[in-house]
């Protein structure tokens, strides 16, 4: 009786085929990942801020509203830099005072007292010197004692004195204030000026402006709340300032050398422009790497690729992809 041959054909053409899938499987896992790069626009911001605190008087503009520098974008409602205004506009007051007195010297009135004791006393010295000639006349005729003599020129000495002092007084009078008083007084009033002018700077801030043009892109605090120094106010984004940014893997960074322009996709806007490197940067660890010891290379880091726009991109906005 015949054996029968098994028919192997079937599971020759299955094997073939499970052969041909996994060939193919393999093939694909081993190809370079897709070609096509995925970056986003992104959009230089400032913040705005006040170096005092205070409350949110008023806000002057809104979320998505264009401003220009110089704008008053808010006001702040700060009494206590407004009371250490007043304090230092009346020490300015007082020490400017003060300063004018050194400079004017004395009053009329205490000048012409000050003239009248230098005259009274210039009489004294008149009558004391005839009183000396007199003594003297005697003393040398010994007529009076040496005694008598002696407390006479004594007394007119003493005139002479009283009428130095006298004229001393006066000329301080007329003269007015030391140099170095006057210098003193000026000093106080410089020191006024600059505390005001602190106080002025500081009073400054409770307006905000804005430094740039652009694009008031969020508002953090509402009216009537308290702001603290240095808080911020708002974000203002430059849209005159675009750039693109891409995580790229670096065996492709020869696509994007220093200062190259690249072409790329912006979907949202269905349109193509041009834009070119300007800064690169290493990721770090903490960024993705693509293993590619399995097949005897080596790991290849990840770098940060920004781009600028050749000429400005119509609509473009911060977040919008970007192919390449």
């Amino acid at each position: 009786m015949d054996k029968k041959i098994p028919n192997l054909l079937p599971a020759l053409i299955l094997l073939s085929l499970v052969v041909a899938i996994s060939a193919i499987f393999g093939y694909i896992s081993f190809q370079d990942e897709d070609t096509t790069l995925q970056g986003q626009s992104e959009v230089t911001e400032y913040r705005v801020s006040s170096k005092v605190p205070g409350r949110i008087a008023r806000i002057l503009v809104e979320e998505g509203q264009f401003v220009h520098a110089g704008d008053t974008l808010a006001l702040l409602d700060a009494p206590d830099v407004e009371a250490k205004l007043t304090q230092a506009q009346a020490a300015e007051a007082g020490a400017a005072a003060q300063s004018l007195k050194a400079d004017k010297g004395a009053r009329e009135e205490q000048i012409r007292g000050a003239f009248e004791l230098w005259q009274k006393a210039k009489v004294g010295v008149e009558v004391m010197e005839k009183s000396y000639q007199r003594s003297k006349n005697l003393y040398d005729e010994g007529v009076i004692t040496a005694q008598k003599y002696d407390e006479v020129k004594a007394q007119y000495e003493a005139a002479q004195a009283d009428e130095r002092a006298a004229k001393s007084q006066y000329d301080m009078a007329k003269n007015g204030a030391q140099a170095e008083d006057r210098a003193a007084a000026r000093s106080v009033v410089t020191r006024a000026q600059g505390a005001v002018s602190e106080v002025n700077s500081y009073l400054k801030e409770t307006v905000l402006i804005a430094s740039e043009d652009g694009e008031v892109t969020q508002i953090y605090p509402s009216v009537g709340e308290l702001v603290g120094t240095g808080a911020p106010i708002m974000s203002i984004a430059k849209t005159a300032d675009m750039w693109i940014t891409f995580n790229v893997r670096e065996d492709r960074l020869k696509e994007f050398e220093m200062g190259q322009v690249f072409k790329a996709k912006v979907p949202a806007l269905d349109t193509t422009a041009e834009f070119k490197v300007y800064a690169m940067r290493d990721l770090g660890s903490y960024a993705a790497w693509k293993a590619t010891k399995a097949y005897g290379q080596f790991d290849m880091k990840t770098f940060e690729v920004k781009a600028r726009p050749v000429k400005p991109v119509k609509n473009l906005r911060p977040g919008m992809s970007i192919i390449k």
